[in-house]
């Protein structure tokens, strides 16, 4: 072994001292400008040319754990990086360096003996591929552990720790290397690794409980848990490189290789899990079960319909044998996982097959009580409730499709199901509001998904799920009344029945929308209509009650009862004589669908009314207004919709600026109702817009004298104009948005320019400004088309430079603002005028070329504030606020296609801050940010070689001044646009491209500018293959260029699209069994 792997040079004493001191900084101290200098501080060192020598000291003289944490993470960055990587001796030499450390220092701190294992575990798999004399040197993983196995407890720990991590460490993409990189060496290590070490963790976890071990002993502890850690690592291993995320737990089959037969096929792998479950400890017992839910969702196709049998009977047998002695779960990780594994029994295995099980009659009647019990403590472990409805679900889902002869015993069991989930929850809300708990309720997300779940499985067996309804509902709405009659009930008492009537209407809304999923018979729909007629009744109490008194969560719930409802029971599709509505009418005299719509659209006017300041209740109505214009209720509201009648229209000092959200919702759902009959009457549109005039004179008058309230102006414009944009985005025709247009301007339109200039600084005010303007200028549905004798065109957009020059230039004299405020006060109101400059430019309703003819500076304006508020902006906040990124690069495109010129007439400096700004946005990861960059590029390059082309002609006309500059400027920095062409070719090869159409537009282009360039790419590729290969890569080449010619004409670029398309095939294939592929980004970077 090498002594001095880092060599290192020597380094002084002083500076090591001085590192220490930082390392305590930085760990210790809880002081934050000490921690952010300490921080700062190793930064610098970690970038230092003598990192890796003073690492070393660190790790060798170091007297404290810190400054060896501090070690092992640079040395985990030094050999992590990209450019300029650590020589493959070095790297062999650390990765030995760090095995005999730890060999030779079993007691170092927890965390660094990790940091270590990391180090290892990130040089293994980098350095997967590099061969050394034509061997594999960094493969040789479970030789270099084989010693720390066959020496004390703790070696054998860190042996473990070391497979454990390593095997996670390959399962997981970084973002630093390529996708394909990472799925070669995982697939790879998959192939010649992985079963030996499970294989290994199995025989290792055989011997463990094979022997009496003490696990009152902390190391024999720690190292049952590592096997078990490495056990489950192995099993969730993504074998097919389809990476599932966490959320999508229930889909999850484990996609076990061919290879792996043999140890599934045998029972006792299977075996081993369950004995270790009900032989160690509760702390340990989680992870076995872990184990398990991986082992039971092995992939089908894995046996044959016999073998699948045999296991799936072992299986259930375990699982029968854990509910007989249940012991275990009362710890809720063991109970979690256990839920787990049970909703596995349905996700994998048909019912048709689970009913042929031997024990199936009583394994059933035991999940069906251990899922009742744990319904009934509903406090207990409240999230894997999820996996237990889950499985039942799935269950009841499948009875109409099970042809076996067995009986599956649901419909006696998932009633009970049913009925504990429903009383249980019934019977929460009283011990909730005693003993002041969290109220399930306020999570609307678990609530949801629990109803979606409950939706089918009360669909079974429906009789008794209505039945069951039906009297819990008459109790507590009789108790309800009674007490809101009473003179001295508690408000505790009305409390307790109002939530229980929350959850029945949430309930009876899910159980209603069940019906989608099953074939319904007039019976169940009479059924439905006893259920709606009890929550309408109780609609009409509550109601009546409004003036005093409400509920914000049953006004959620019977808002969620009405959208099932219309899914199923208002459209097309309906039946009109479904027995439902011949209930309604005996009952409440509701004889039709337009019926009971006006009583939803009453609902939805009560609860703007009464409900103006409750967001949720508002905004959730407002998404309710549909299929609802012939209405009277509805004329109502398009004709008073003022603050008298909709409370939350109005300007009051308590609501802040930011809550007016609703009210753009509100106006586009007016909008498209107005629209409905609208047609060309503009009387009726000036009548619809007589209060928002009001609002504007209002505020006309405020900004008319020098001294006026600016809080009551600010809140006026700012509800104004989110009124506005809700009329602006649903007025998509023609005529409506003509009419709209010629009311706001001229007249209205210096308020606006007058409140940006006023209150630049304050984003509250000038986003919802710049939104509206953005909106307007926004040629939908081609709804701006302007008379050929009107000059609207050109004055919108002059009052759209002026909006964007003026908050431009402003917003500029803002200065430093903190990191963590500079979206909200300056980014976001940039990223709109982006936008509001890309719709007006791509509008095609104003001629841009009359403006330097004419002498009108408004696009120059507009469009040398776009080159300064960009220039104000990091490279890196381009590409890390999302909506900024995808407002900047579409302008650009817009820019690239249409005013090239401008484009080229820019400064050296500018010029070169767009082009890395496109070669930045070629690797986002954000599709739409990367195809807009291939469109730039793609524009750039022909305007490149145009200008190029004109210029070697003997009858070019001169060409312009800025032409000129723009190719001079490219000739000086020819590597930018090399870069990009390596950055191209590189994705199209190496990466899984998912748009190669736009990435093939602009490679032509590069191509023909940097052919030398080009040539020495190609080359370079060709020679990093294995000798047997390069013949094949150098034809793959070959044929991308057949009959492309030196031009950039649409058939000429359609045939290299076409050509480049089976070059990407024809390379891949090459590369699939070689090694090469993984280097090639070093290469190429």
């Amino acid at each position: 072994m090498c002594k001095n792997p880092f060599h290192c040079t020597e380094v002084s004493l002083g500076s090591l001292a001085q590192l220490e001191i930082l390392c305590k900084q930085l760990y210790e101290t809880t002081d934050t400008t000490t921690r952010l200098q300490a921080e700062k501080a190793l930064v610098e060192f970690t970038n230092s040319p003598d990192c890796l020598s003073k690492c070393q000291l660190l790790l060798e003289r170091g007297s404290s754990s810190y400054s060896q944490l501090l070690a092992a993470t640079c040395l985990s960055k030094l050999v992590s990086r990209t450019s300029n990587p650590l020589p493959l001796e070095q790297r062999v030499d650390i990765r030995n360096y760090v095995l005999n450390y730890l060999a030779t220092r079993p007691k170092l701190a927890a965390f660094v003996t990790q940091a270590l294992i990391q180090l290892y575990a990130r040089i293994t798999k980098l350095g997967w591929f590099d061969c050394q004399k034509e061997d594999y040197v960094f493969r040789n993983v479970i030789v270099d552990v084989t010693r720390f196995l066959q020496d004390s407890v703790e070696h054998c720990i860190i042996g473990v720790t070391i497979l454990s991590q390593l095997t996670n460490e390959i399962n997981q993409a970084d973002t630093t290397h390529p996708l394909t990189k990472h799925r070669k060496i995982a697939s790879s290590f998959r192939d010649s690794s992985l079963f030996d070490i499970f294989t290994l963790s199995c025989n290792l976890l055989k011997q463990a409980s094979g022997k009496n071990l003490n696990l009152n002993d902390e190391s024999q502890h720690g190292l049952l848990m590592q096997l078990l850690k490495l056990a489950h690592n192995c099993l969730n291993f993504d074998f097919i490189g389809t990476s599932t995320d966490e959320s999508s737990d229930d889909l999850c089959t484990v996609q076990i290789p061919t290879s792996w037969r043999s140890a599934f096929l045998d029972s006792s792998t299977l075996q081993l899990f369950f004995d270790l479950y009900h032989s160690i400890p509760p702390s340990l017992s989680p992870l076995v079960l872990s184990c398990l839910v991986q082992i039971a969702s092995v992939r089908r196709s894995l046996f044959n319909n016999a073998e699948r049998a045999k296991f799936l009977s072992h299986l259930v047998d375990g699982v029968k044998r854990i509910l007989e002695n249940p012991q275990s779960l009362s710890d809720p990780n063991n109970y979690h996982e256990f839920c787990r594994l049970l909703a596995r029994l349905k996700s994998n295995y048909q019912l048709g097959e689970l009913v042929k099980v031997e024990n199936y009659p009583e394994v059933i009647r035991l999940i069906a009580n251990f899922t009742v019990t744990s319904l009934q403590h509903w406090e207990f472990a409240p999230n894997s409730v999820h996996y237990l409805l889950s499985l039942w679900q799935r269950l009841a889902a499948s009875v109409p499709y099970v042809k076996a002869t067995e009986p599956h015993m649901l419909e006696t069991y998932t009633p009970e199901v049913t009925k504990a989930y429903i009383t249980s929850r019934l019977e929460s809300v009283h011990i909730i509001l005693r003993d002041g708990l969290e109220d399930p309720l306020d999570d609307a997300g678990l609530v949801q998904q629990q109803l979606d779940q409950l939706s089918t499985i009360g669909r079974c067996e429906y009789e008794k799920t209505c039945a069951l309804l039906v009297q819990l509902f008459d109790q507590s709405a009789q108790s309800y009344q009674e007490l809101l009659q009473s003179t001295n009930s508690s408000s505790m008492d009305i409390a307790v029945q109002e939530g229980r009537l929350t959850w029945l209407v949430y309930i009876i809304g899910a159980v209603i929308g069940g019906r989608v999923s099953f074939a319904s018979t007039d019976e169940q729909d009479a059924m439905d209509g006893e259920l709606v007629c009890r929550v309408l009744q109780l609609m009409n109490l509550t109601d009546s009650r409004l003036a005093q008194a409400g509920n914000e969560k049953l006004e959620l719930a019977m808002l969620s009862f009405f959208e099932q409802f219309r899914k199923i029971y208002i459209g097309d599709q309906v039946q009109k004589s479904s027995k439902l509505y011949r209930r309604l009418s005996e009952v409440l005299g509701l004889n039709d669908e337009t019926m009971v719509l006006s009583v939803f659209i009453g609902k939805i006017i009560t609860n703007l009314k009464y409900w103006g300041q409750c967001e949720p209740i508002t905004s959730k109505t407002l998404h309710s207004v549909r299929k609802l214009v012939k209405l009277s209720a509805v004329q109502f509201m398009l004709n008073n919709h003022t603050s008298e009648h909709f409370s939350f229209l109005g300007v009051n000092n308590q609501s802040n600026l930011s809550d007016m959200r609703c009210r753009t919702t509100f106006y586009t759902a007016l909008g498209r109702l107005l629209m409905v009959d609208l047609g060309e009457d503009e009387d009726q549109f000036e009548q619809f817009m007589l209060p928002l005039t009001a609002a504007f004179e209002a505020v006309a008058q405020m900004f008319s004298t020098n001294t006026f309230n600016e809080q009551e102006a600010k809140r006026t414009l700012v509800g104004l104009v989110r009124d506005l944009r809700g009329i602006a985005f649903a007025f998509n025709a023609k005529t409506s948005f003509m009419m709209l247009f010629d009311w706001i301007y001229p007249s209205y339109m210096p308020i606006l320019q007058r409140a940006i200039e006023l209150w630049y600084h304050v984003p509250a005010c000038t986003t919802p400004v710049l939104k509206l303007m953005a909106e307007l200028v926004h040629n939908r549905s081609q709804r701006l088309q302007f008379d050929v004798s009107s000059p609207n065109g050109i004055l919108l957009f002059r009052e759209t430079s002026k909006m964007i020059t003026t908050y431009g230039n402003r917003i500029l004299t803002l200065g430093e603002v903190p990191k963590d405020q500079v979206y909200a006060l300056k980014l976001k109101g940039i990223s709109i005028c982006f936008s509001m400059l890309k719709a007006v430019l791509s509008g095609n309703y104003v001629n841009f070329g009359v403006f330097r003819l004419y002498g009108d500076d408004a696009l120059d304006n507009a469009l040398q504030t776009f080159i300064k508020l960009l220039l104000s902006i990091p490279h890196s906040d381009l590409l890390d606020y999302p909506k900024l990124s995808q407002s900047y690069y579409s302008l650009l495109e817009v820019l690239t296609q249409d005013h090239m010129n401008f484009i080229a007439s820019l400064e050296p400096h500018v010029v070169m801050y767009i082009l890395s700004s496109i070669s930045e946005g070629l690797t986002a990861l954000d599709t739409m940010v990367c195809t807009g960059c291939c469109s730039s590029l793609d524009h750039i390059v022909t305007y490149l070689f145009k200008q190029l082309s004109r210029s070697t002609k003997k009858r070019a006309a001169p060409m312009a001044q800025e032409s000129d500059r723009f190719l001079h400027i490219m000739q000086q920095h020819p590597e930018m646009i090399q870069q990009m062409l390596s950055t191209v070719l590189n994705i199209i090869i190496f990466e899984d491209c998912r748009n190669q159409w736009s990435m093939s537009r602009p490679l032509l282009g590069l191509i023909l500018l940097n052919e030398k360039y080009f040539a020495d790419l190609r080359n370079g590729i060709v020679n990093s293959q294995p000798p047997e290969k390069q013949q094949a890569m150098h034809l793959c080449f070959e044929n991308l260029m057949e009959g492309i010619e030196r031009n950039l004409l649409t058939k000429n670029r359609d045939r290299f699209t076409q050509n480049l398309s089976v070059f990407r095939r024809e390379v891949n294939d090459s590369m699939k069994n070689s090694t090469y592929g993984v280097n090639s980004n070093d290469m190429m970077s």
